[in-house]
């Protein structure tokens, strides 16, 4: 997470904002996090049901797990699976959905606590943006599992400048973060001795237009569809 917090708010379009870091700020959005209208979260679930095919009895590692959305759903489907995430305060609300306790662990991606081929599969959401070092990050992925699945905010939203934010009350936090190239992502995918399978440049489909309605930004969906939002990516170990 790496990045150091600054005290002082910055006005934006005339609402004063807030830089924070993904530490504090995942522990100040975690008991609304589930409740906030997240066309990101919801997009790159549509991509996932579509490229990540999980067979019941399957090893899964759910990284960046947060309150544990998407290994509810892998475990409803009969995988082994656990889930980590380095903010206690996430995995403490994760750990109140059904079935979710006793599979979920604290750690870093970049120091994972768990063996060599731990797992068959490890799926990291929406956490690139936040590691500094992923060399680090991809050699550990690269360790425990054979293939691996990233997302993230895609880098040019970053471009034309999406941030990563949230309300929490009437303050606007944005979570500091790194901007990684998919240059940067495939060299460093590449010296972990992964290869690529597929990648998904993916945008808003008519899916996601009911939750930017449903969060007051209806007017912002078609300027919002001409720009790619999430980049998913599949690797295996070469």
């Amino acid at each position: 997470m790496g990045a150091t917090l600054r005290i002082a708010a910055q006005a934006t379009m005339g609402e004063f904002v807030t830089a924070i870091p993904a530490a504090a700020a995942y522990r100040l959005w975690a008991n609304t996090y589930d409740l906030d209208p997240n066309p990101l979260v919801a997009l790159e679930h549509r991509i996932l049901n579509e490229y990540l095919h999980l067979t019941p009895g399957e090893r899964l590692l759910d990284l960046a797990t947060g309150t544990g959305r998407g290994l509810k759903h892998a475990l409803s489907i009969k995988v082994r699976a656990i889930g980590v995430d380095l903010s206690p305060e996430m995995l403490a609300v994760a750990a109140k959905k059904c079935g979710a306790k006793g599979h979920l662990a604290c750690g870093d991606i970049c120091a994972l606590p768990f063996v060599s081929d731990a797992v068959d599969v490890a799926v990291c959401s929406f956490a690139l943006g936040y590691i500094e070092h992923l060399d680090l990050a991809f050699r550990e992925m690269a360790r425990v599992a054979r293939r691996i699945i990233a997302s993230d905010l895609h880098p040019d939203a970053v471009r034309f400048g999406w941030v990563r934010s949230f309300r929490k009350g009437d303050d606007r936090y944005e979570i500091d973060h790194y901007d990684h190239s998919w240059a940067a992502i495939q060299a460093h995918a590449r010296a972990a001795g992964l290869r690529l399978v597929w990648k998904v440049d993916a945008f808003f489909g008519e899916q996601e237009r009911v939750l930017f309605e449903r969060a007051g930004k209806g007017s912002a969906f078609a300027t919002a569809q001409r720009v790619p939002a999430v980049l998913a990516s599949a690797w295996e170990r070469e």
